[in-house]
């Protein structure tokens, strides 16, 4: 989320701000935590060389099914099914690949065992476990003493560069839920009744009902902080008004994937246990991000996915009615989506396939967007543009999406920016938060750094999963390790 905790604290003297030196106990699990991931590699390596011919015919076969399912996707008639033909021959030689390797249960288990032991480890030596982490908010809201939340801006513990204050009773909460969303969440943990028990106006959404101005109309009332129950898209308009009145917002996730929540380091299954941020909560401020002055907390997603959501006969038929589309956007007589915009390096893109920009940078590791991001208020815009060539390079990316480093494709990029415009010849289609739009171009994005005051409970952990995961493979991480394991003084 948007607080990186630090072990030191506001009002703490100048001498516990020096760098120490890791305990014992952290020394040790440095040690358990490399020692654990190198002999994990081992036994995977040595599983490879022994069945390497068996391996390598995995692998070819997983490149092909990539490759002939690119043509699958993309061509019509007799080419579609020849080539769903050769996926079908891929897969089974796939699988061939995969019993002639004489995979050792055990040995998999081993493995898995000490990738996790490496994890766990890694994380104390690192001070990234839960009970840390919820230590450290305890901490900073502690340093902050009882001050007030103003504007967010002054008083209150600073932790890893952002402000925590310590939120005031408001005079008039108000919740806005949608009945509908996530399923029926806000009936199912009867949030109407839990509000008026809390001393919260309930507002509930009904159909034809406007939630822009449900939101106006609760501040006209009086509101000095106002919430939503509901999925990420409503979290944004309410959010919106918020921001414009400079009064705290409370995210209740009654959504059904909740990633504004996630990223706030809210637990999404305690969905009544987020109203104690109207009561008891810590506050800070984060950033928004527009799009033709339309707000959102997460992303926006332009391209082939954006074209195909945008089709009447979608909602109904999804697969049906990717399959007849995707030959017109991919296929060899396809007109290139005319999506065109200038990247890190300066130069002029026409188009791409994919174009995600979100409010400040994903962690992205798979195409399926699984990312969360490891801050909310660096005052940037993430931007990946994705453009796929052909059918070979269809397979790399297959084989780095199953590898889980989908980002060292070479028709990905990705980089930050507080704004980004996108020029069009037409209406361009595009999801926002969910919500599938048509917007008149140019197409501008830009971050509102700082633009909103949230509050969250303090019990929650305050961290996206990005923020709190170790990472043991990766280089900064290993480098870390070896710091602490060497006893070297740092900010731990």
């Amino acid at each position: 989320m948007v607080c990186r905790l630090g072990d030191h604290m506001p009002g703490q003297d100048a001498a516990e701000h020096t760098p120490r030196r890791p305990g014992v106990a952290r020394r040790l699990a440095a040690l358990a935590a490399l020692a654990a991931l190198a002999v994990a590699a081992v036994f995977l390596l040595v599983g490879i060389v022994a069945h390497l011919v068996a391996v390598l015919l995995a692998v070819v076969t997983l490149l092909i099914c990539a490759a002939s399912g690119w043509y699958a996707v993309s061509r019509r008639g007799a080419v579609r099914m020849i080539a769903l033909l050769v996926v079908a021959a891929a897969a089974a030689g796939f699988g061939t690949g995969l019993a002639s390797a004489g995979l050792s249960v055990w040995r998999a288990i081993l493995i898995v065992v000490l990738g996790a032991a490496s994890v766990l480890a890694a994380r104390y030596a690192l001070r990234r476990t839960r009970g840390q982490l919820q230590a450290d908010v305890q901490a900073a809201v502690q340093a902050g003493g009882l001050a007030g939340a103003g504007a967010g801006t002054q008083g209150g513990a600073r932790a890893g560069g952002a402000q925590l204050v310590r939120a005031r009773h408001p005079a008039h909460p108000v919740l806005i839920m949608n009945p509908k969303s996530g399923g029926g969440k806000a009936e199912r943990f009867q949030l109407a009744a839990e509000c008026r028990q809390r001393g919260i106006e309930p507002v509930v959404l009904r159909r034809g009902d406007d939630l822009l101005q449900l939101a106006e109309d609760a501040v006209a009332r009086g509101a000095d902080v106002i919430g939503m129950a509901g999925g990420d898209g409503s979290q944004a308009l309410v959010a919106s008004v918020a921001a414009q009145h400079s009064i705290p917002h409370v995210c209740v996730p009654a959504g059904t994937r909740n990633h504004f929540a996630l990223d706030l380091g809210l637990d999404r299954n305690d969905v009544v246990g987020a109203l104690d941020a109207f009561a008891d909560g810590v506050e800070h401020r984060i950033d928004l991000a527009s799009v033709n002055g339309r707000t959102f907390v997460n992303n926006a997603s332009l391209g082939l996915y954006a074209e195909i959501v945008q089709s009447p006969e979608y909602r109904d038929a999804k697969l049906k009615t990717a399959a007849a589309m995707l030959p017109d956007l991919l296929g060899p007589d396809a007109t290139p989506l005319d999506l065109r915009y200038t990247g890190p390096d300066g130069r002029a893109y026409e188009t791409a396939h994919l174009i995600l920009v979100s409010n400040n940078p994903y962690q992205l590791d798979h195409m399926g967007g699984r990312g969360t991001r490891l801050r909310l208020d660096d005052g940037v815009l993430g931007i990946v543009a994705v453009m796929i060539a052909d059918a070979t390079e269809a397979g790399m990316l297959a084989a780095l999406e199953a590898a889980g480093q989908v980002s060292r494709f070479a028709g990905w990029t990705e980089w930050s920016s507080p704004r980004f415009e996108i020029n069009s010849g037409a209406p361009v289609q595009i999801g926002v938060d969910g919500e599938a739009l048509t917007m008149d171009p140019p197409v501008v994005f830009v971050s509102r750094p700082g633009a909103l005051r949230v509050r969250l409970p303090r019990h929650a952990l305050h961290l996206s999963p990005a923020a709190r995961t170790v990472r043991v493979l990766s280089g900064s991480t290993l480098t870390e390790l070896g710091r602490v394991a060497a006893g070297r003084a740092g900010p731990g």
